[in-house]
């Protein structure tokens, strides 16, 4: 596992798109921070990691949409379900290389918040809420794309079916209340990502939601297993 996730984290440096990712997030973070100073208020810092997690979402099918169609697309998936490496390994090495180029996009922006806080007073159990929020929620988005991935040998196909998967899980709780059944409603709430996104931004950090981001990880990370999986005894 070891191998394959420092394999995968190399090959998003070595290739433009670890580079692209954190630039443009991190452009994005640092153009809604001067205007955080510009303002004069770090009471809209919350507000900053609001906006950034929406495009986080957008921009996360580029580290996913590689992970297993450009192998299925150069035959050289035949080669990595044969070494030595559990297909579960396999799976979770690529899921910790593209979480890690995420997480260092995020930990790279608490940066300015650093310095930020040495000229004011800072509400940091919202600050870091929306942090670990942003994470838990995209591990699960990159356990989806993932997922997405193995279905398809199109990089762009896998690019754009997660995109998708993110906006209608960026909107999934507002479709609740169009529907008129009740138990469709809750089913609908229950499953928002948005929903149990919500509380981190507050400072709360819910167990519950917690729970589900790492639940759909882990199921989106099997399914995944399985499809590989079934390459493997074929």
């Amino acid at each position: 596992m070891k191998a394959i996730a420092k394999k995968e984290l190399r090959s998003y440096f070595l290739s433009p798109i670890g580079y692209v990712f954190l630039g443009v997030i991190l452009f994005l973070f640092g153009l809604y921070f001067y205007q955080v100073l510009r303002i004069g208020s770090s009471s809209y810092l919350p507000e900053v990691y609001g906006t950034m997690f929406i495009w986080s979402m957008m921009f996360l099918p580029i580290l996913t949409m590689r992970s297993f169609s450009d192998e299925t697309r150069n035959h050289t998936d035949q080669g990595l379900l044969t070494a030595p490496v559990s297909v579960g390994g396999i799976v979770f090495g690529k899921f910790l290389a593209a979480f890690c180029v995420f997480a260092i996009a995020m930990g790279l922006s608490l940066l300015s918040i650093v310095i930020i806080s040495f000229f004011s007073s800072l509400g940091w159990a919202m600050i870091i809420g929306n942090v670990v929020g942003s994470l838990l929620y995209g591990a699960a988005m990159i356990a989806i794309g993932i997922f997405i991935s193995s279905l398809t040998q199109s990089q762009i196909t896998a690019a754009i079916s997660t995109f998708g998967v993110s906006i209608l899980l960026l909107v999934i709780n507002q479709l609740s209340s169009l529907v008129t059944n009740s138990a469709i409603s809750s089913l609908l709430n229950w499953i928002s990502f948005n929903s149990r996104y919500q509380p981190f931004t507050k400072g709360i950090f819910n167990l519950s939601s917690i729970v589900f981001f790492l639940s759909v990880v882990a199921v989106f990370l099997f399914l995944t297993a399985r499809k590989l999986e079934s390459k493997r005894w074929s």
